[in-house]
């Protein structure tokens, strides 16, 4: 196989660093975006002109567009595009502020929407190329506690959907990838909210402790970023890949419950027509 050229955001931890890391080790060459200057440097020391590394923040619209810019210049083109800063936050709705509310969908949702628009004109130049959206099964299962998380989720699930059939003429494909539960530094890194007494003992107090839980996460880091990989170079573009036993289970439940709550609606739906 040919070497291609990767951006990735969020690569200084978790699967975006495992991701990068077994690209680079293959010879491919990668763009990295984080914010943590020193993990980019080991990346930059281990793997030399390989790497391009740009320490951005997602929610900085124009460092954003301007970095995507740069790296294109320098490396030439872009054959895929992973999406995969993001941060998990959990709680009850009523328990963040509005300002973590805002940084949360801010990086969560509008950050990959800025990535997307800003290497679409590379990607459309270059003949086409891949995007790719690191999601999770809260993308489709929305739970009590995930309230926040699944609204910058859902949202980017949708926006990324319609964005396949909006790029497909041009030879650009788009796949939502949904892992679930991974053992990587996910929980420990995640945003709890501040507990209001009233939610003890109902089921958005289940989140609580979430970083400092004992409970094993069933991925396995190395899998998973091999799995996304794979996704990525998979012809024709799959839309929606999902990874772990667990977010399967979780997806699929998800996805019955909601045909089987339209089911039985045909003729109700219908009933709000115009008469012919």
């Amino acid at each position: 196989m040919s070497t291609r050229t990767w951006f990735i955001t969020g690569v200084t931890s978790g699967l975006g660093r495992e991701v990068a890391t077994q690209l680079l080790e293959r010879g491919d060459r990668v763009a990295g975006t984080g914010r943590n200057s020193d993990a980019l440097d080991e990346l930059a020391t281990a793997h030399g002109d390989a790497f391009w590394p740009a320490a951005v923040d997602v929610t900085d619209t124009d460092t954003v567009r301007k970095t995507v810019d740069r790296a294109a210049a320098a490396l030439g083109r872009f054959d895929v595009v992973i999406n995969n800063a993001g941060y998990g936050m959990f709680g009850a709705a009523e328990e963040f502020t509005d300002e973590q509310i805002a940084h949360h969908l801010a990086t969560n949702l509008t950050g990959s929407i800025t990535v997307a628009r800003a290497a679409l004109p590379h990607l459309r130049t270059g003949g086409g190329g891949r995007i790719v959206q690191i999601s999770t099964y809260g993308g489709q299962a929305a739970g009590p506690g995930g309230s926040l998380y699944s609204a910058g989720k859902f949202g980017i699930e949708g926006f990324m959907e319609a964005l396949a059939a909006e790029v497909a003429p041009f030879g650009i494909g788009v796949t939502i990838v949904e892992p679930g539960g991974t053992a990587t530094g996910f929980r420990r890194n995640a945003v709890l909210s501040s507990p209001l007494t009233d939610y003890d003992n109902t089921p958005a107090a289940m989140v609580r402790g979430l970083s400092t839980g004992t409970r094993p996460s069933p991925g396995d880091p190395v899998k998973v970023a091999a799995a996304i990989i794979a996704a990525a170079e998979t012809e024709p573009a799959p839309l929606r890949v999902v990874l772990g036993s667990d977010s399967f289970q979780y997806v699929h439940q998800a996805l019955t419950e909601r045909l089987a709550d339209i089911a039985g609606q045909r003729a109700s739906a219908g009933a709000v027509d115009i008469a012919d």
